[in-house]
């Protein structure tokens, strides 16, 4: 009986009283939102791969450094609609780096481009000239 008992407690058998939208539903980990997630795209496809980050909860700084300056605009695109839809925030670190946090993440200060406190209002082409 022991073994059985030992058994069970590393294998656990499914509940059947609970419901099959429950055993399927979505357990956040322990450890998710925790973690800074730094992150190079190659192409404008990887940017769904960054949300799911957000989505976890957790920050990713992107370097949009090898990608074309018309995929950077994309990507900073459908970060800037993700980051919309769970309260998150979207920061320039510097030329063609940007920091992404989910509403869980508080950032404190802001990083400021010479440049652009000399011109005044930079224009987005101005963002992603590497």
């Amino acid at each position: 009986m022991a073994l059985k008992d030992a058994w069970n407690n590393l294998f656990p058998q499914p509940d059947p009283n609970i419901a099959d939208t429950e055993k399927n539903s979505y357990v956040e980990d322990a450890s998710s939102g925790n973690k800074m997630i730094l992150v190079e795209p190659r192409a404008y496809s990887e940017s769904t791969q960054i949300a799911d980050h957000l989505k976890r909860r957790n920050s990713v700084v992107v370097n949009l450094k090898r990608v074309t300056a018309d995929q950077a605009k994309r990507i900073v695109d459908f970060l800037s609609g993700t980051l919309y839809a769970i309260g998150g925030d979207l920061q320039k670190l510097g030329n063609g780096i940007f920091l992404c946090t989910p509403s869980n993440v508080n950032v404190e200060g802001r990083m400021s481009d010479d440049e652009e406190s000399k011109k005044g209002k930079a224009k987005i082409e101005d963002d992603f000239e590497f």
